[in-house]
């Protein structure tokens, strides 16, 4: 049997286990279930209580069904049951106020309508094992979190991040961690959530660094879009844009609200926007004019994060729908003829997916970059291209966790453990030392060096100097 472990955080305690050398506490919440008036609120901090509350086990998730049954990813992501969603699971080798230990506090993705920070891929044993605490949060999703309501605060889901690192802050010293060493990190959208963050000026001071994998937020990002977008909810559904509205629906009627939305003609994308407010300006304008956050950042992407798997039956994508999904992504008609030839001697039925992995992550990633590398701040790039390097690929490398639920059905047999002790590796190195290490030297705009993650990691100058330049214009590295 397990043995248990109490924790005093600033509601009360929190009873967890140890499972081998890793001090496990699930569930705990960070606010108060989000139901009732609460359902379109802010977060409210949780009631005290005085008796160890179970945290034995993960708490409700806000994903209610999987983001895609076939896809791109390939994640277990359970969903459970219950309002309390909006709690965080700690993971500490030590559990002892004053321990000073560093912190990664982890944002889950799928498409900011799912996800869910009780999968296995998010286990922070080996995290624990080299001495970093590791903290997973839940937030709310879709139509909940995003969706402008008139009668409703902007981006609940951005301020459900916010809310769960100042739990961290003010609670992670009983934990082992020490409150002035997070870093904030997530992939997909907890990516995009780590750059939205980024630019939201409420959020800094909560993280002293950040990690964004294959990070993607919304194109356009403006406040009119998100406007145009409740607006097709009455187009569609004939319900109004309000929480009043919204908040006595079912789940099963708020999830057909959003399937709505969700109509290839509609394009909507429920996710962070430039509210004016808690998000001044889109996160590409904020890096753009050095308004985001200055701290140490990694950014990267996988090579093909939403191709097709090669050898399979795919009906090649006219040429017309794939330069149109590069001119909807802010491609010049210039540049989409330039990416074009770029892509002439590749598999027809691969082009559209390659674009849609260029348009969403590795475009936006490197100009990111080229930003953050114009204003000379600390930024380390990388480019996942083991195996398959689809979409989600590299968390269990990230996490050192091969041996986790359905790996091996993204990496395929055998996946190398020696990159993931590589990959692993550099990740602590940057949480605990705000450097992944010599052999990752900094993103500059004279050398533009990107990591390249493969059976052997290299280092390598300007590896994607077309793809850069087609998607920031910079020019060639000298």
């Amino acid at each position: 049997m397990p043995q248990s472990v109490i924790a005093a955080t600033s509601q009360g305690p929190v009873l967890g286990t140890w499972q081998h050398s890793t001090a496990r506490f699930l569930g705990i919440p960070y606010a108060k279930p989000p139901v009732g008036d609460l359902r379109f609120a802010a977060p409210v901090p949780p009631e005290p209580w005085t008796e160890p509350l179970d945290a034995t086990r993960y708490g409700p998730t806000a994903q209610r069904r999987p983001f895609i049954l076939e896809g791109p990813t390939t994640i277990p992501e359970p969903s459970i049951p219950g309002d309390g969603v909006l709690n965080l699971n700690v993971f500490t080798p030590d559990p002892t106020p004053g321990a000073g230990l560093p912190v990664l506090v982890w944002i889950h993705g799928g498409g900011y309508v799912a996800g869910s920070a009780a999968s296995p891929w998010y286990d922070g044993s080996a995290f624990a094992r080299d001495g970093v605490v590791l903290v997973t949060i839940g937030y709310r999703l879709g139509i909940e979190g995003f969706l402008h309501l008139d009668d409703a605060p902007d981006n609940r889901g951005v301020l459900d991040w916010i809310a769960a690192l100042t739990w961290v802050r003010d609670n992670i010293d009983a934990f082992g961690g020490d409150p002035a060493k997070v870093t904030v990190a997530g992939q997909s959208a907890g990516g995009g959530a780590v750059q939205t963050l980024m630019a939201t000026p409420a959020a800094h001071g909560l993280f002293r660094a950040a990690i964004s994998q294959s990070g993607a937020v919304r194109f356009p990002q403006d406040r009119r879009d998100a406007l145009a977008d409740s607006a097709r909810l009455t187009e569609y559904t004939g319900v109004p844009a309000l929480a009043s509205a919204l908040r006595d629906l079912t789940v099963d009627e708020l999830l057909a609200l959003q399937d709505a939305l969700a109509a290839p003609e509609a394009g909507l994308t429920l996710a962070p926007f430039a509210d004016g407010e808690l998000i001044p300006i889109p996160v590409a304008e904020a890096f753009a004019d050095g308004s985001a956050a200055s701290v140490p950042l990694v950014l990267g992407f996988t090579q093909r994060e939403f191709n097709p798997p090669v050898g399979t039956t795919q009906t090649p994508v006219p040429a017309e729908a794939v330069q149109a999904v590069l001119a909807a992504h802010g491609l010049s008609a210039e540049a989409v003829a330039a990416y074009t030839t770029l892509r002439t001697d590749e598999d027809p039925t691969q082009r559209m997916g390659q674009a849609l992995t260029d348009a969403i992550f590795r475009g936006p990633s490197l100009a990111l970059a080229e930003a953050r590398a114009h204003h000379e701040l600390p930024t380390w790039l990388y480019h996942f291209t083991y195996g398959s390097a689809g979409h989600c690929v590299e968390i269990p490398f990230a996490f050192d966790l091969l041996d986790a639920e359905r790996v091996t059905a993204a990496t395929g047999p055998h996946p190398p453990q020696s990159l993931a002790d590589a990959m692993h590796g550099a990740w602590v190195a940057f949480v605990r030392d705000l450097d992944p290490g010599p052999e990752w030297p900094r993103y500059t705009d004279k050398r533009r060096t990107t990591m390249t993650w493969d059976t052997t990691p290299q280092a390598l100058d300007d590896p994607l100097s077309a793809e850069r330049r087609i998607w920031t214009g910079s020019p060639t590295t000298p």
